[in-house]
């Protein structure tokens, strides 16, 4: 079996969504092994500390987050984040993008929000909770954010951003660019 170490991304300022995991590239299946979601918040405790230098020491614990999540890939999949109108929006989108240029290494391929809900749910308005309930049913064992009230357990909000990210992976098989990754691979494969 030939296989390749892939991350999927879901990216943003608050919550940086990863999954790490095997493409068997005979089957084109995803086996994800982890997940991890980055969480950075702005202190607004501390009215002494500006904005940007909070915002810079933010993208700092993402960029250091992404970079131990990348080091043993063969493939990013991201779900590229998109502009806004909101000036702050606009400052999220671009550390994302920075963080995701230091990975200039690696192969990545590179999704929209639509590609990255149709190759899951199947819809363009697929809702938070499509995406949740899609991933955390055809993954249930990997280590989801629950939250148990009266006895019932539920899966958090916070886990959009991880089913984001797998489905960044789903979504990144199905392109063109994999394709070819894929048969290098093989070849390569079958030669050693």
């Amino acid at each position: 079996m030939t296989k390749i170490f892939v991350t999927g991304v879901d990216p943003s300022l608050s919550n940086f969504g990863m999954v790490c995991g095997w493409i068997d590239l005979d089957s084109n299946e995803f086996h994800p092994t982890a997940l991890r979601l980055c969480e950075t918040k702005p202190d607004s405790s501390n009215k002494t500390v500006r904005k940007n230098s909070q915002d810079l020491e933010r993208t700092q614990q993402l960029y250091k987050a992404f970079q131990e999540e990348i080091t043993s890939s063969d493939l990013i999949a991201v779900e590229i984040p998109v502009g806004s109108q909101s000036a702050r929006s606009m400052a999220s989108y671009g550390a994302c993008l920075g963080i995701l240029a230091s990975a200039v290494k690696w192969p990545m391929i590179q999704l929209t929000p639509t590609e990255v809900k149709m190759a899951s749910v199947g819809s363009k308005t697929a809702s938070k909770a499509d995406m949740i309930k899609w991933a955390t049913s055809l993954y249930p064992n990997l280590n989801w954010f629950t939250n148990t009230r009266n006895g019932v357990t539920t899966y958090s909000n916070k886990n959009e951003h991880l089913a984001d990210a797998i489905a960044a992976v789903h979504a990144a098989i199905q392109t063109n660019e994999f394709k070819q990754i894929a048969m290098v691979r093989k070849s390569i494969a079958k030669t050693s």
